[in-house]
C-alpha cells in the first residue's frame, strides 16, 4: 500500500478538497483508493471532513464498503483549533491512528491521509503535524498551497522543511477566488523552475507525479 500525506502551508487552503480530486483522479486509474483522516477538530456530531471521504471511497472502492467513520477519523475533537488545545492540553495517544493505518492495507493501493492545518500545529506539547509525518513515513508528500500574495513565503517554509526532514515533495496550488498569482507570485516560481500545477488544472499530473 502506498502511503501519500497531504498537507497545506496553513488551515483552509484546501487539503480536504484537494484530497478528494485526487481520489477521483487515481481512481479512473482503476487503483484502489482510501482516505484517512488521523485527527479532525471542529466535530460537534460526526466528522465533516471524514464522513465526505468515506462516502467517496465506498463509491470508488468496492473492497471499502465495511470500513466506517471511525477507520477514516480515528481522533475526534469538539472544539475547532489545533489539536493540543481541542485536547484541552492532554496527551493524545496516537495508536487509533496507526491501527487505523493497518486495517487499510487489504482493501486499497493507495492511502491519502490528510492533515489538520499546516506543519507545526501542535498535536501534543512537542510533537507538531511534521512529527506525524515523520512517523507514518509516506511514500509522497503533497503540499498543497494558496495563490494569494504571500505564497512564495509559505510555500518555500513548508516545502524545505519537509525536504531537510527527508520526504519526497510534490505541490499542488489551489488557486481560488480573486488573486493575482500570475502577476504576484508566479514570475518567481517560473524563475526558479519551481513547478506552479493547479489542483483543478493538472490534478491527474499531480497524481502521476506522486505515483512515481
Amino acid at each position: 500500500m502506498k502511503k501519500i500525506f497531504i498537507t497545506a502551508t496553513n488551515t483552509d487552503i484546501g487539503k480536504t478538497y484537494t484530497t478528494q480530486k485526487l481520489l477521483h483522479a487515481l481512481a479512473k486509474r482503476g487503483i484502489r483508493v482510501g482516505a484517512l483522516k488521523p485527527i479532525e477538530t471542529g466535530v460537534a456530531a460526526t466528522p465533516p471532513d471524514g464522513v465526505l471521504h468515506l462516502q467517496t471511497i465506498q463509491k470508488l472502492n468496492p473492497d471499502a464498503k465495511n470500513l466506517t467513520i471511525d477507520d477514516i477519523v480515528p481522533i475526534t475533537y469538539e472544539q475547532p483549533a489545533a489539536p493540543f488545545i481541542a485536547a484541552k492540553g492532554e496527551e493524545i495517544d496516537l495508536h487509533p491512528v496507526f491501527e487505523a493505518m493497518k486495517r487499510f492495507e487489504n482493501v486499497c493501493d493507495v492511502l491519502l491521509i490528510e492533515g489538520a492545518g499546516g506543519l507545526f500545529v501542535p498535536i501534543n506539547k512537542e510533537y507538531m503535524m511534521c512529527d506525524l509525518i515523520d512517523d507514518i513515513a509516506p511514500d509522497a508528500v503533497l503540499l498543497v498551497v494558496h495563490c494569494s500574495l504571500g505564497c512564495i513565503n509559505d510555500t518555500l517554509l513548508s516545502y524545505k522543511t519537509l525536504q531537510n526532514r527527508g520526504h519526497r515533495v510534490a505541490t499542488a496550488f489551489n488557486c481560488k477566488g480573486g488573486d493575482d498569482f500570475k502577476r504576484t507570485s508566479k514570475p518567481y516560481f517560473d524563475a526558479v523552475d519551481f513547478p506552479t500545477l493547479q489542483v483543478d488544472a493538472d490534478i491527474d499530473e499531480i497524481a502521476n507525479i506522486l505515483l512515481q
